[in-house]
């Protein structure tokens, strides 16, 4: 009989190679925790097994796949919970607003939003076993107004506005939600698709600037690698700045910003240290503490 495996667990979705969910799960391997790897195939993550972390096939716009993964990470976690989920598979779309083919935005928001509600939804009995974490890679993108990014903006502020309302909600469970902040990294998230102009855009003297736009992110990003090591750092216990300051402390840890100019943006909007008054706020409004105390 197999002996039990007692280490904390983390399923990242979105691992293939040079990417930054690739880079979290070594990261979060190093630290000595079980990792579930998982892409659209396993093919595309071998170099992950070989290293001795367990692999899994997941579609995330795809909702059979997703409840087939849950089905064999219970299996797996043996009825144990699992202990962070790190929603990071995510694709980009560079257009000028009003160029955009909406078929294309829908697909979009499919990957970047609906299918992290739907990971949330299905693996939620797990987190809520384990008191686990959600960890939530947003972007800088979802703050600022990225030019030709409008639709990979908007998915991004939406799911930032889904995990501060998600980490209300699950907080009378135990389960935290954090968001990362992700500005400019290494990836291949900027590769993947090679976009021109419509013939007719408005934006058509500019196309030498739209075709930099492309692969700006990449300008003086931050190793992938070393982004991977500080968000562990940060999400694991017993990191944060400021630990003799709770509210401040919450805000920090409520939203963690990462990456190429992160900081930058962060003191220029004000950071979101406010988290913090926000969810004892919302939490007083509608007696959520209820739940916790099980008074209903």
């Amino acid at each position: 009989m197999a002996a039990t495996d007692h280490r904390k667990s983390v399923l990242i979705t979105g691992c293939s190679q040079g990417g930054i969910g690739h880079a979290l799960a070594l990261a979060f391997h190093a630290r000595g925790l079980r990792v579930f790897a998982t892409a659209r195939t396993t093919g595309q993550i071998v170099d992950l097994a070989e290293k001795g972390i367990e692999t899994l096939s997941l579609v995330v716009d795809d909702d059979d796949s997703i409840l087939s993964c849950f089905r064999s990470v219970e299996q797996l976690t043996d009825g144990r919970g699992l202990d962070y989920l790190v929603n990071n598979a995510g694709v980009s779309y560079v257009m000028p607003a009003l160029d955009i083919k909406i078929d294309e935005a829908k697909k979009i928001f499919d990957v970047n939003l609906f299918a992290v509600m739907r990971m949330c939804q299905v693996f939620s009995p797990l987190l809520v076993k384990a008191h686990g974490t959600i960890v939530m890679i947003g972007s800088l993108a979802g703050v600022i107004p990225y030019v030709f990014g409008g639709v990979y903006n908007a998915s991004k502020a939406a799911l930032h506005a889904y995990a501060n309302t998600l980490r209300v909600e699950l907080a009378p469970f135990d389960v935290k939600v954090i968001t990362i902040v992700t500005g400019g990294v290494k990836s291949r998230i900027a590769s993947h698709v090679k976009r021109v102009l419509p013939e007719d855009s408005l934006y058509a003297p500019l196309e030498e600037n739209y075709l930099r736009r492309q692969g700006h992110s990449q300008e003086g990003a931050m190793p992938t690698a070393a982004y991977a090591e500080s968000v562990v750092r940060q999400v694991l216990p017993g990191a944060g700045p400021w630990p003799w300051r709770w509210l401040l402390r919450d805000g920090r840890r409520n939203w963690i910003w990462e990456g190429n100019k992160s900081w930058l943006v962060y003191f220029l909007s004000g950071g979101y240290n406010w988290t913090a008054f926000f969810d004892r706020y919302m939490t007083w409004l509608f007696q959520l503490r209820r739940l916790k105390r099980k008074e209903i």
